[in-house]
């Protein structure tokens, strides 16, 4: 009995300490103290309010109908897949409302490049092979974690696949499809652009934001940190977790760093030290998230990447200011975390230093101040640099029937940028209604071949 007590008490610390590193980053840059509170509520619910975890489980006696093509959830920047956080849903649950979704675990802070691979090899399954060229030029290991089995290894161009993307999550699969459409698999040469279905896009990190620059990324170039800033502290805080390397811990919540090496056990004191001087590991070669968020890191990523004619795009793009007498502020103050609502205000008031020069001709720091408090609206309609691609506003959903392939569809939503993740109560009907439509979408208006029904030739 002492030491079943023992092992809950320690449990119960470890998701703690957790917690608080995870809220921590989240507050130190996109999610803010927002997410946090949502974080919290939703675990306190998890650990003190057992049955509602029970009543949420999908029936195992139903079963999935394998026919259809599967949806899969992308997370976004500290997001997480299945089975992270004690179980905690970074999509609040909206997975339950299809029979047929898959919530992969991707790396939280790792680059656009890498999560993609991951994600490629977690539908297809075998080792994550990151490529040998991109591996020796950022410094880690070119091979990862190992899907003994594929959560969708029939997947090719005659089963493709319907994604959902939130934030980061949006480019991660974009590069996907680009690296299908490049056959840049190893050992996979019938990869095509057509394995992907269709892809939506919330509250899509799609042409990067300010915000990575009010967080200390340098806005001279894109890609380096300013000595002293929030996202300093994030970085160290990441190194020491990764370098503690403690089994329970890593279960609990990864950040991805594994195939860099940074734990004590490789890496040693020395090597600890370097990744603290900016001497060694993922952000000292930039192969980390943040340098793709940036306008900059955003335009090279977009100058390889295509829409394609046989796929279907469609994207949410959330905004929380309005105007006021020529101004550009938040839109009210009610239902937003103050914190929150400091961030959205400080994007809509953003100044492109005078003496850098601009990030893109007829660059305009006006184009960028309607946000969501960690993104700006005119980059998540839809890909637009450094070459804007074809792309209709919607306003009511009649106006896209039937829908057309190779045209990135968009509404713009009242909300900010965590509304339809993590605190599903905190967004309210808008959570089931978009959810809902996404969802039908794919389901009945998103059809790329006549499907076989069930039992029937």
């Amino acid at each position: 009995m002492i030491v079943v007590r023992w092992w809950m008490t320690t449990f119960q610390l470890t998701e703690l300490f957790v917690s608080c590193l995870v809220h921590l980053t989240y507050g130190l840059y996109i999610f803010s103290t927002a997410v946090a509170g949502d974080v919290s509520q939703t675990l306190s619910d998890w650990l003190f309010k057992p049955n509602l975890e029970t009543s949420l489980k999908t029936d195992d006696s139903k079963k999935t109908n394998t026919d259809l093509p599967p949806i899969v959830l992308v997370h976004g920047i500290f997001g997480f897949g299945k089975g992270r956080l004690g179980g905690l849903s970074y999509f609040a649950g909206a997975e339950k409302k299809d029979e047929r979704v898959l919530v992969p675990d991707l790396g939280s802070l790792t680059s656009i490049y890498d999560r993609a691979r991951e994600l490629f090899y977690y539908l297809k399954g075998g080792q994550v092979d990151y490529g040998e060229e991109h591996s020796k030029a950022c410094g880690h290991s070119q091979f990862g974690r190992i899907y003994e089995q594929g959560h969708y290894p029939e997947w090719d161009e005659d089963h493709p696949i319907h994604f959902v993307g939130h934030s980061a999550g949006a480019q991660v699969v974009r590069v996907l499809q680009q690296m299908l459409a490049d056959k840049a698999f190893k050992g996979y040469d019938n990869t095509s652009e057509n394995w992907v279905l269709s892809l939506t896009s919330l509250s899509g990190a799609l042409n990067g934001t300010t915000r990575t620059y009010f967080d200390g990324m340098q806005p001279e170039d894109g890609k380096s940190l300013t000595p002293v800033c929030l996202l300093q502290l994030c970085r160290i805080g990441v190194i020491i977790y990764e370098w503690l390397d403690i089994p329970l811990l890593k279960d609990y919540y990864n950040f991805g760093f594994d195939h860099f090496s940074m734990s004590w056990r490789k890496s040693g004191i020395r090597g600890f030290v370097d990744c603290l001087l900016g001497n060694g590991g993922p952000f000292a070669s930039g192969d980390w998230i943040l340098p793709d968020l940036t306008i900059q890191g955003s335009m090279k990523l977009n100058s390889h990447l295509r829409t394609f004619p046989q796929t279907y795009y469609f994207s949410y793009a959330t905004k929380r200011t309005t105007q006021v007498m020529g101004l550009t502020v938040p839109s009210g103050v009610l239902g937003i975390h103050p914190l929150l609502f400091i961030r959205v205000l400080q994007m809509s008031q953003w100044r492109h230093p005078q003496d850098v020069s601009p990030p893109y001709k007829g660059y305009r720091d006006e184009d960028w101040w309607d946000n969501d408090g960690a993104l700006n609206t005119i980059s998540m309609t839809h890909p637009r640099l450094p070459v804007e691609h074809p792309s209709h506003l919607v306003v009511k959903d009649s106006d896209c029937q039937p829908l057309q392939p190779g045209i990135w569809y968009y509404k713009i939503v009242e909300g900010d940028h965590i509304l339809f993740v993590v605190n599903r109560e905190r967004a309210g009907v808008q959570f089931d209604l978009i959810y809902d439509s996404i969802f039908e979408r794919c389901r009945k208006h998103v059809l790329r071949k006549t499907p076989t029904l069930p039992n029937h030739s």
